[in-house]
């Protein structure tokens, strides 16, 4: 079990587990769990974390169908701007492996930001804190639980 499922029990949250046997040599992590699970990539999020220019890190949850709008991260953050995180500076501070980063149950509360697409869907997906491990939740719950915000940092690839 993994802190995001622990997190999600000892709270009471409605959510499903969904698994699938994680393939080394995917190119991408979402994808794979779209392809391997047969799910919408629209309601498919991937955890991604940015540093911002005071060196803050910051989560991003955005849809794998697209990327991260790095501008309108800064924006939402109030930072002039903001470069992807080294891999290592966000193990660190979330305490999941690259691949498996859930937004939920992170060694350290980080600011965080969910894409505006969300606020539409009834569930989405993000990780559980493992490759090839995806939790299916409301994205009310998911703000609630990392003290998120909405705001519009995906962009269509």
């Amino acid at each position: 079990m993994t802190p995001a499922i622990e997190l999600l029990k000892r709270q009471r949250i409605a959510h499903a587990v969904h698994s699938y046997a994680h393939d080394r040599d995917a190119g991408s992590y979402g994808a794979e769990a779209v392809e391997k699970l047969g799910l919408d990539p629209a309601r498919v999020f991937k955890t991604l974390l940015a540093a911002a220019d005071s060196r803050e890190l910051l989560v991003a949850i955005v849809p794998v169908a697209g990327q991260l709008d790095l501008k309108a991260l800064a924006e939402a953050a109030g930072c002039r701007r903001c470069d992807m995180a080294a891999a290592d500076a966000a193990q660190r501070a979330t305490g999941y492996l690259v691949g498996g980063i859930s937004p939920l149950g992170q060694k350290k509360r980080l600011r965080t930001f969910l894409d505006a697409s969300a606020q539409s869907l009834p569930a989405i997906h993000v990780s559980a804190g493992r490759r090839g491990l995806e939790v299916e939740l409301a994205p009310a719950d998911l703000l609630r639980l990392t003290e998120a915000r909405f705001a519009p940092i995906g962009r269509a690839r």
